[in-house]
């Protein structure tokens, strides 16, 4: 039985946990949208575009692989409070950017900059979910409702960021972005820093970082499965769709550039914001209450099959296009709209099932190998992105992350 003392003190943890993962977020979406944009109009290529982010994403996959048994040494508060910093200091680093260097140049600094926020953003992550694991009363359903409550908020929050950098953009240009989003995070930083109250474990003398490669088959399979599954997303998501809508909506004008700017930063904004909101209904959208481990598993394989499914029609589409046309982009809007709420159901299941299969003794190594291989999945979208969108257009960009989302499909079925 719970102790009902504990629960207003986990609950206050809970949503100073939640705030700070809120703030990252918002900086984290908008930041995504800031370099996309920027180094587009300066004319980088798409694969180019999709190097900028490899150092995010690589450094995401090695922070999750060690961040566990840093949580677990260290303890998680140490942890979200790092991850927030380091992400002061990558937004303020990227302000020194010179635009009369040369593309080389620009790449290798921005890669090395976005490596440091891809640290800060998956030290903020694994102690975000870590805690949820922790904090949520035992109560039945419960852990299921707090991850997909924390983790739908968390996504709507980024899809605000994505619109915030388009925005920005737009009115005070590439640098004031960067100083304003570094100002606001650190007064939330220091807000949090203030106020954090207790409930969160402060960490464990003695543990092995050999200790953070599950043996658990269960959490194997599933991180195998989450490889896919966001690769399945990034390969449309980091470069081939926000590209491919830019050169239809763009006239080549500075004005025409704001406009695409907007709508491009709005329409990932509105589909983050959908995925998040479907991602912290997913419970109930599904039915989750009084199903067993075993079930909410098979319904794992079925919606990642729906969203294999609807990825490949929107390849065939492209391919029956030939080129960019009214009826195709109003389709690809409508159908990735609908590949958003099928994807948020399926990250949803994900990310309840790592919590329920791991231990309390082991969560956050657990959570952090499982996000490394998160990270893993969206390295491979976004090279994958890039390049096959230099190579073979938006058909070949979709019918690969068709493909990703099979892969996903006849991993999760092993569960």
């Amino acid at each position: 039985m719970t102790d009902t003392t504990e629960q207003p003190r986990g609950m206050a943890a809970y949503i100073a946990v939640t705030a700070a993962y809120w703030a990252f977020m918002l900086t984290d979406g908008a930041l995504r949208m800031l370099i996309l944009l920027h180094f587009h109009t300066l004319g980088f290529s798409p694969i180019q575009l999709a190097y900028l982010f490899l150092g995010y994403e690589f450094m995401g996959m090695v922070t999750n692989l060690s961040a566990g048994w840093i949580a677990k040494r260290f303890g998680l508060v140490s942890t979200l409070y790092a991850g927030l910093l380091i992400q002061i200091v990558a937004l303020i680093a990227l302000t020194q950017l010179d635009t009369g260097w040369q593309i080389a140049t620009s790449v290798l600094f921005v890669m090395l900059v976005q490596a440091a926020s891809g640290v800060a953003k998956d030290l903020t992550k694994m102690s975000s979910k870590s805690a949820v694991k922790l904090l949520a009363p035992s109560e039945d359903g419960t852990l299921f409702r707090w991850v997909a409550l924390l983790t739908g908020s968390k996504n709507a929050v980024k899809g605000f960021g994505f619109l915030l950098g388009a925005a920005f953009l737009a009115t005070i240009g590439f640098n004031g972005a960067l100083y304003v989003m570094a100002a606001v995070l650190f007064i939330i930083f220091i807000g949090i820093a203030l106020f954090m109250p207790p409930g969160l474990p402060t960490g464990t003398k003695g543990t092995k970082f050999t200790e953070v490669f599950s043996k658990d088959r269960k959490v194997n399979i599933l991180s195998l499965a989450r490889v896919f599954l966001f690769a399945a997303r990034d390969v449309w998501f980091v470069v081939g769709i926000p590209i491919y809508f830019y050169s239809v909506l763009s006239d080549g004008t500075e004005a025409g550039n704001r406009a695409a700017f907007f709508t491009i930063g709005t329409f990932m904004a509105f589909w983050i914001v959908g995925y998040g909101v479907v991602q912290a209904n997913a419970p109930r959208l599904i039915g989750a209450k009084g199903k067993s481990d075993e079930d909410i598993s098979r319904m794992a394989a079925f919606w990642v099959l729906i969203l294999t499914v609807i990825t490949f029609s929107l390849a065939a589409l492209a391919w029956i296009a030939g080129e960019p046309q009214t009826w195709l982009t109003v389709s690809l809007v409508i159908g990735l709209l609908v590949f958003g709420g099928v994807f948020a159901i399926n990250s949803a299941i994900h990310s309840y099932l790592i919590l329920a299969f791991t231990r309390d003794d082991r969560v956050t190594m657990d959570v952090g190998f499982y996000y490394m291989s998160n990270a893993a999945g969206r390295l491979t979208g976004t090279l994958l992105s890039g390049l096959s969108f230099q190579i073979g257009g938006l058909t070949l960009c979709l019918a690969t992350a068709g493909s990703m989302g099979a892969l996903s499909w006849l991993a999760v079925r092993r569960l």
